[in-house]
């Protein structure tokens, strides 16, 4: 088993007319389309591109 903390992120809004920057944040994510959900670790670095990109995404778990 795992101890590692995870969340899972979900794509709520559309990326385009956002800037390049917040674009790339998504992909770095690893979410491709609306709608898409990712299960990342819980790490600073994460919720760093999470914060930056709030706007367009909802934290699921």
């Amino acid at each position: 088993m795992s101890d590692k903390k995870t969340l899972t992120v979900k794509l709520v809004r559309s990326v385009a007319g956002t800037r390049q920057d917040h674009r790339a944040t998504v992909r770095g994510l690893g979410l491709r389309r609306l709608n898409s959900e990712r299960t990342l670790e819980d790490t600073p670095a994460v919720r760093g591109m999470i914060d930056k990109i709030a706007y367009l995404v909802r934290v699921v778990g």
